[in-house]
């Protein structure tokens, strides 16, 4: 599984904030989604478990609680790292009428930084989706060994971003960006986005979460336009400061643009793969 990055793979954690944070209001409203299959898949790895920590790193908006908390009602604790306040804040808002008697408490620190609160933690469901490529990722694996319990399963999952999703409609939307921002693909305040070197396949097998299994959901998700633009705002590609003063300009074009390619619904289809990869130690219990 090659990182579907959104965002750049360098890590920097100093700058998290202020790259997502303003956007934190259409994060949660435009991002899509953890799909109900992959709540359901994610809630069997801990099946028979009683009372399940659920430790999310890079939780954002709070998308992964919100598909699992419904899936999973034996939850307890949750647990959401983010190093963007902004983002815990709207996870926080989101999460609220879901959690019930449960405990959910945020963490404004970067993933690899995480330290239990609580005395004796050992989280039984480590999950990270949509953002481990941002991550110090053996870092990242070292403290989730330290942290789980034996029988843990930690998930990591994407389904890419519309920049490298190819469809005629993706294909001219991106076509349009580099018009704006140049050739190579904007990483924020990163500079230019380079692929990574290592899959996620590699980071596992060199962690002690190296008994791994790869699980793909396949489904088309409908797009509207203008959530389109609202997402857009979102990714490091073409957040809005890229723009500058021609941020207007350009989401008045790339607006007519989808509109031009919106089916007789008004909507465009996008043909997602959805990749979970569930891993746990070698020879480790299981619940």
């Amino acid at each position: 599984m090659n990182p579907p990055a959104d965002h750049p793979p360098t890590p920097d954690p100093d700058g998290e904030d202020l790259l997502f944070g303003p956007a934190a209001d259409e994060y949660a409203r435009f991002r899509p989604g953890v799909p109900e299959q992959v709540a359901w898949l994610l809630a069997d790895a801990v099946k028979g478990v009683p009372d399940v920590t659920l430790l999310d790193l890079g939780a954002g908006t709070g998308q992964v609680a919100a598909a699992l908390l419904p899936a999973l009602p034996h939850i307890t604790y949750v647990d959401l790292v983010d190093p963007s306040r902004a983002q815990l804040r709207e996870a926080a808002i989101t999460l609220h009428p879901l959690v019930g008697n449960r405990t959910l408490s945020c963490h404004e620190v970067p993933a690899d930084q995480f330290t239990p609160q609580r005395p004796h933690y050992r989280a039984d469901l480590i999950t990270c989706c949509r953002a481990f490529h941002w991550m110090n990722r053996p870092a990242v694996l070292a403290m989730a060994n330290r942290v789980a319990a034996p029988h843990a399963t930690l998930a990591l999952m994407g389904d890419g971003s519309l920049w490298t999703h190819e469809a005629d409609w993706t294909g001219a939307l991106k076509g349009l960006i580099q018009s704006y921002l140049g050739p190579g693909r904007r990483a924020g305040s990163c500079g230019t986005y380079t692929e990574p070197s290592r899959r996620y396949e590699d980071d596992l097998a060199d962690s002690a979460f190296s008994d791994v299994s790869q699980h793909l959901f396949r489904f088309p998700r409908a797009w509207t336009p203008q959530q389109v633009i609202g997402y857009l705002r979102t990714t490091s590609f073409a957040r809005a400061d890229l723009f500058a003063e021609r941020h207007a300009e350009f989401e008045a074009e790339a607006l007519h643009l989808l509109e031009g390619h919106a089916d007789e619904s008004g909507r465009l289809t996008e043909q997602v793969d959805f990749t979970v990869l569930l891993a746990r130690r070698q020879g480790g219990t299981t619940a």
